[in-house]
């Protein structure tokens, strides 16, 4: 069952094209990673969708339902939390907290007081004290303690510690174990990875790929290192083998998912003492669409 669903979606800013025929969509219990470098369009995709801004072409709809005409009812059935979370300066978090709950009608009490403590957040501060770390977490406790059926989350731990994003990573299992959906704008590759389902990675404003990461691992190339009996001299001269190097008495290298077995066969005869492969990682895709352009990026703003 589709939760949130966008075909076409096109948005420009004068001449600049920003989006330009964005699919994907967003399935009932699922977490959707959405990636992309600075630029590439992801906060004006979601921007769209929480009705800020009107899209020029394409349709998009959350709940079958329209994001530009029926943004208000959409909007108390969402949870959405930003990378950069702007609050009342005179209001304690506590009270910042509730007012989101009251936006939406329903507040889960106990949930809030269990997700304060896990945040380890003092709640009785004024917001103007908080640190920016602390301004997300006021965002997170107030959308996963609502009654959310899609939380829109772009970069959301963005100012958090280790410890808090692995608390972040728990409340997002909670919830898809819960069947809700998670639709998650992030630069931290290894948090993507960890807890999404299915990823789609835009650029320049275009979906170039969508699907699981097994999926999408046939894009790149298996890592091995290995230790012969004897030297395989032409062992960079076959195809599909790329970035031979050696350490020592093994070899590190990379090879193109559909020659493993060729280049296993080619092996076999020199004999193998020792064989170890890893699987691309998610970052290994992202480079293969974006390489050097990426540069610090990756660890930036959105």
């Amino acid at each position: 069952m589709k939760i949130l669903d966008v075909k076409g979606l096109t948005k420009t800013f004068g001449t600049f094209k920003a989006l330009d025929g964005v699919d994907f969509e967003v399935r009932k219990g699922e977490v959707f990673g959405f990636i992309g470098p600075n630029g590439a369009g992801k906060s004006t995709t979601i921007r769209v969708l929480l009705g800020l801004l009107k899209r020029d072409a394409g349709t998009a709809t959350i709940f079958g339902q329209d994001v530009w005409t029926d943004a208000v009812a959409i909007h108390e059935r969402i949870a959405y939390v930003p990378g950069d979370v702007n609050l009342w300066p005179n209001l304690t978090g506590g009270e910042v907290i509730d007012l989101f709950a009251s936006l939406q009608g329903r507040l889960n009490s106990k949930r809030r007081d269990e997700l304060i403590a896990k945040f380890d957040l003092d709640p009785t501060k004024k917001c103007r004290t908080y640190s920016k770390g602390n301004r997300q977490k006021i965002a997170l406790v107030a959308a996963f303690a609502s009654d959310a059926e899609l939380f829109i989350l772009d970069e959301p731990t963005s100012g958090l510690d280790p410890l808090m994003e692995r608390i972040f990573q728990e409340c997002v299992e909670e919830v898809k174990a819960e069947g809700k959906s998670v639709l998650l704008s992030s630069h931290i590759l290894s948090e993507v990875e960890r807890l999404c389902d299915r990823v789609g990675i835009i650029r320049q404003g275009v979906i170039v790929e969508v699907g699981t990461l097994a999926e999408l691992r046939h894009l790149t190339r298996t890592k091995f290192v290995v230790q012969l009996n004897t030297p395989a001299d032409g062992l960079g001269d076959l195809v599909g083998v790329y970035e031979l190097n050696r350490i020592d008495d093994s070899w590190s290298f990379q090879v193109d998912s559909e020659k493993l077995g060729a280049v296993i066969s080619y092996l076999s005869p020199f004999g193998i003492r020792k064989l170890e492969s890893a699987p691309p990682t998610l970052e290994d895709l992202f480079m293969q669409h974006y390489g050097d352009e990426v540069g610090a990026s990756l660890e930036g703003d959105s």
